[in-house]
């Protein structure tokens, strides 16, 4: 790491405390606290932590819902020299009691919404459970920020997917948090009265990521508890929301209720999950919002690169230009290839996580000479413009020849009609897999159609052999990605 970037870093709740104390840090509904009010609490939080007998640099699970609590208990962990190790409250408690001995950790944080999940899994992993709803929490002697925190201390415990085998957990540093923030900053830009919504789960890097850069900012976290069209619709019309973070799908149930123009007072909807497709992108345009799709990873504390609305017709289906200080490579067997070469997508800088907790292997796998192998695949355009190919776990081997899921999807989403699709391969004898497609759409979607529109866009290879209508929303994680490897466990199971 470069030693202009390897500097100490404070206490980001501590330090608005002190310049702006009266601003608001949190809101969720009809509760707001203020820097000053949310520091006083993150430091009993912390206080609490330190008196049962919580170490530096241990885990501590938390497993709780979207609300205020979360971000203090996620600045407590992190003030008390620990590392807050947020759990899928969509998992099983088995999945939960996995992670926490995977991760060494002693105690789980949960409070009322998850508190059955969590006892079962608290039991079964074999660790304290402590409820979010105890009074200890407030009467506790506080714990005060510090303002020298080194670059490189772990911050959190993100565990990856876990779609092929086991989760892994990216070690985040606060010096990954703080640049990422930067980052994000530079491409934005930052205003005082910025209210960034999170409507995202917060125990995933995308939704963490804004309340922790609204503390590093100064500015205000809006956090909602789930997803809900409607309540982010009118938070965005009429309180004063200035960035929000969504999928394609959120964004078009959103676009779904009404046709009304977005004030000018929301400056960006950054859009996850993959690509949108036109017809998504058009209706943007028509109502005023200026999206902006990105691409990013767990490892590299959210995004890594961006694509401004104003590049959103003309580079369609890119992910944009990588952010301030990280640089994006495509390379096959460690060597860069050229412009359009398909390879895997690498990253560097000072947003690459440290590693994965207890995994030297896997760390050393994917992180090699200062780049981090992600496992994606995409390729550069001749402007230096990423493209996401796919998932190499996803990519279709047919005949020889390789299919992009990713890229049939967007040919599918641009035909009027269709609202979600999954593109996979499933087992076959002759051609090692079939691409196979399904699609979630308007009741008259002509099949037929479709395919001739497929035909005319894409090589014949890559057009799917069968085309399957769902007859109920694709599943998805909860960060709102279609799961791929469900949709073809389905269809390899309703072949059999």
């Amino acid at each position: 790491m470069p030693e202009l970037l390897n500097v100490d870093l404070c206490d980001w709740v501590a330090r608005r405390a002190s310049t702006h104390p009266d601003v608001v840090a949190v809101e969720c509904g009809d509760e707001r606290l203020s820097y000053r009010e949310l520091d006083a609490r993150v430091s009993t939080a912390a206080g609490h932590l330190a008196a049962l007998g919580v170490t530096e640099g241990e885990p501590v699970g938390l497993l709780h819902a979207n609300d205020n609590r979360f971000a203090i208990f996620a600045h407590a962990i992190t003030r008390a020299g620990a590392m807050l190790a947020p759990h899928n409250a969509r998992l099983t408690a088995s999945e939960i009691a996995w992670q926490l001995r995977d991760a060494g950790a002693r105690i789980l944080v949960a409070d009322a919404t998850y508190i059955d999940l969590a006892r079962a899994a608290a039991s079964e992993a074999g660790v304290t459970l402590i409820e979010a709803d105890d009074a200890a929490w407030a009467s506790a002697d506080p714990t005060a920020g510090t303002t020298s925190i080194p670059f490189e201390r772990a911050h959190s415990l993100i565990y990856t997917s876990g779609t092929t085998g086991r989760p892994k957990g990216a070690v985040l540093t606060h010096g990954n948090f703080y640049w990422s923030a930067v980052a994000s900053a530079a491409n934005l830009g930052v205003e005082a009265d910025d209210r960034w919504l999170a409507c995202l789960p917060l125990y995933h890097v995308g939704g963490l990521s804004i309340v922790l850069r609204s503390a590093i900012y100064g500015t205000t976290a809006v956090i909602h508890e789930r997803f809900e069209e409607a309540r982010v619709v009118r938070a965005s019309h009429e309180e004063h929301v200035s960035l929000l973070s969504v999928v394609a799908n959120m964004l078009q149930r959103m676009y779904a209720l009404d046709d009304r123009p977005y004030p000018s007072t929301v400056r960006a909807v950054l859009l996850g999950g993959g690509p949108a497709p036109r017809p998504l992108l058009e209706a943007s345009a028509t109502r005023g919002v200026p999206v902006l799709q990105t691409y990013g990873l767990s490892e590299t504390a959210s995004q890594v690169a961006t694509l401004s609305s104003a590049d959103a017709l003309r580079k369609l289906g890119s992910a944009g230009l990588p952010l301030p200080g990280t640089t994006v490579s495509i390379r096959t067997d460690g060597a860069e290839v050229p412009a359009y070469e398909v390879g895997e997508i690498c990253v560097s800088g000072p947003t690459v996580c440290a590693g994965y907790l207890g995994r030297p292997d896997a760390t050393a796998e994917a992180i090699r000479d200062g780049w981090l192998y992600t496992g994606d695949l995409g390729y550069l355009d001749d402007e230096g413009y990423l493209y996401v190919a796919d998932r190499r776990d996803d990519l279709i081997v047919s005949g020889g020849e390789n299919v992009y899921p990713a890229e049939v999807e967007s040919a599918l989403l641009a035909f009027a009609g269709v609202e979600e699709c999954a593109v996979v391969g499933v087992p076959d004898e002759r051609w090692g897999a079939l691409v196979v497609a399904v699609v979630l759409g308007a009741p008259d979607l002509d099949l037929a159609t479709i395919e001739a529109h497929l035909r005319a866009t894409l090589a014949g290879y890559k057009v799917p052999r069968r085309i399957e209508t769902a007859t109920e929303a694709l599943p998805r994680t909860a960060s709102g990605k279609v799961q791929r490897h469900l949709v073809r466990a389905r269809l390899v199971e309703g072949a059999r």
